[in-house]
């Protein structure tokens, strides 16, 4: 693959499961911001017909993929499946991306450039100055402020958004992190990588974002992802 400023080097992974509201939307507003990246949808045979959409995309899109798996699994199983799929091809810079215009795609030319000078983790942050949250109730920006707390607190570091899913990789980090050794199906994934990313040695660094709520359809949290997160933090602990 060629590379560009913001090229064809760069995959964006975005995950879905009953996002047909979105996913017509998102995509080339992700390709709007860095037109000659690559998209990689990965459905898990959503029965809204996400899937199907996606691969309409596809076929208008050269540089829109699609990995479709048997069943849902978790967001964690979904995206190491999407890191598995970029390394075993050319791209040197992967990103995690939501469908419901959480992530705003403006960033992700920045994202690129900071991946491109050196950082080899970039954490899309709501925690640090320049940062925030739009149109979330107080009960759950209370959930989220704690949860990175309680993470960061726990596991002893510095990162203050430990929660978050808007982040890029550079592929040498992704292999030192050691996909087969993650563990978490569910949004403590987004915890144990940044844990591991850390532990590694690898450089991360937080850059602010301003997240809004969903546009469309409806959210994956659950109590049993809340809880699966909270005990994965601290079977990290456990493991130091």
């Amino acid at each position: 693959m060629g590379q560009t400023e913001t090229g064809a080097d760069t995959l964006v992974c975005i995950p879905t499961y009953n996002e047909r509201e979105n996913i017509e939307r998102i995509v080339p507003a992700v390709l709007t911001h860095i037109p000659d990246a690559h998209v990689l949808v990965i459905d898990d045979s959503s029965p809204d017909g996400t899937g199907e959409l996606a691969d309409d995309l596809a076929s208008r899109h050269h540089n829109v993929y699609v990995l479709h798996r048997p069943h849902k699994e978790g967001l964690g199983r979904a995206y190491v499946d999407g890191f598995r799929w970029a390394l075993a091809r050319s791209y040197r810079f992967i990103f995690e991306f939501d469908a419901d215009f959480s992530h705003d795609p403006k960033h992700l030319p920045e994202f690129v450039a900071m991946l491109r000078n050196g950082a080899e983790v970039v954490v899309g942050s709501r925690h640090v100055e320049g940062g925030g949250i739009e149109n979330w109730s107080a009960l759950r920006r209370l959930i989220s402020w704690g949860g990175s707390l309680y993470a960061r607190t726990l596991l002893g570091l510095r990162l203050r958004d430990m929660t978050g899913g808007y982040n890029g990789y550079r592929r040498e980090a992704l292999q030192r992190i050691g996909l087969d050794d993650l563990e978490s199906t569910g949004y403590g994934f987004q915890v144990e990588l940044k844990y591991r990313a850390v532990k590694a040695g690898l450089r991360v660094i937080e850059a602010p974002i301003v997240f809004p709520d969903r546009v469309a359809g409806r959210s994956k949290m659950s109590a049993a992802i809340f809880h699966e997160a909270i005990l994965r933090v601290i079977r990290l602990r456990l493991s130091r």
